[in-house]
């Protein structure tokens, strides 16, 4: 994290303290060079709103999704039960997550099993402190610039989250034009469900293709995102085009830290 101070939930515990929220990294924000950019993102953000937060650090592991949508349930559990356990260890009770998967998982599945908490999307932790004046913006290189929005299938129609992320846009002075299918009636970018890990089935088209081509439909610059899977089927989608000269694909957190110049 280069220069940032990023502190871990053992030195917290070692103080006697406790953070105000606990950073769920995830695995392609801890992992994917690409994800990891939105990681950096977040904290700066977190950093520069003095928020006071943590991370498990390698007391994390994967929340099991992947394994419990490819079918795995004994795996999820099992994955699923570490977690619980580290953290009710370590009394946490407010959770931010970089990941779509990450949030609906801690949030949906871990009260089952013990782990009840409160869990809050990267966008909607953004989105408030945009609206509580402790992060402010200026549009910077995004004013004016037409920027589309893909929701992820976790967020949106998962835990119908579809203002948050598009309110961070708009504050950007951008221009958001929607894809023809958006919201609720959104196309997956074709990773969810554990198929990121699998060979493609029969077909005509790649999902990410075909949701690519809705995006390009509406000539927008950027190509916002909020979860590390659709940041990557979306970005090979840009490059199946061979528009990666015209088009970026960025997660909506990188936006608004560019935009406030962190």
């Amino acid at each position: 994290m280069e220069n940032l101070k990023v502190p871990t939930m053992a030195e917290f515990a070692a103080r006697g303290e406790m953070p105000d929220v606990l950073f769920w990294v995830g695995c392609a924000g801890s992992f994917d060079d690409r994800a990891k950019k939105v990681t950096k993102a977040i904290v700066k953000i977190l950093a520069h709103c003095k928020i006071n937060f943590a991370v498990l650090g390698v007391e994390e592991s994967c929340t099991g999704d992947p394994a419990k949508r490819a079918g795995n349930e004994f795996l999820f559990q099992m994955q699923a039960m570490t977690n619980i356990q580290v953290l009710n260890g370590y009394g946490i009770k407010k959770i931010v997550t970089g990941c779509p998967h990450c949030f609906n998982t801690i949030k949906n599945e871990y009260p089952g099993l013990g782990g009840n908490y409160e869990v809050v999307h990267h966008s909607q932790l953004i989105n408030g402190l945009l609206q509580s004046g402790e992060l402010k913006i200026e549009g910077g290189d995004y004013k004016g610039r037409k920027i589309t929005y893909h929701d992820p299938c976790y967020l949106g129609r998962g835990n119908n989250i579809y203002e948050a992320p598009r309110d961070l846009i708009r504050k950007l002075d951008a221009e958001l034009v929607e894809m023809r299918h958006c919201k609720k009636n959104a196309i997956c970018c074709g990773a969810g469900g554990a198929q990121m890990f699998k060979e493609s089935e029969a077909g005509t088209k790649e999902i990410n293709v075909l949701r690519t081509e809705e995006a390009l439909e509406t000539k927008a610059s950027i190509v916002a995102t909020a979860c590390p899977y659709c940041n990557t089927m979306m970005t090979d989608g840009v490059k199946h085009f061979e528009k990666e000269g015209d088009v970026k694909v960025m997660d909506v957190s990188e936006l608004i830290a560019n935009a406030a110049d962190l």
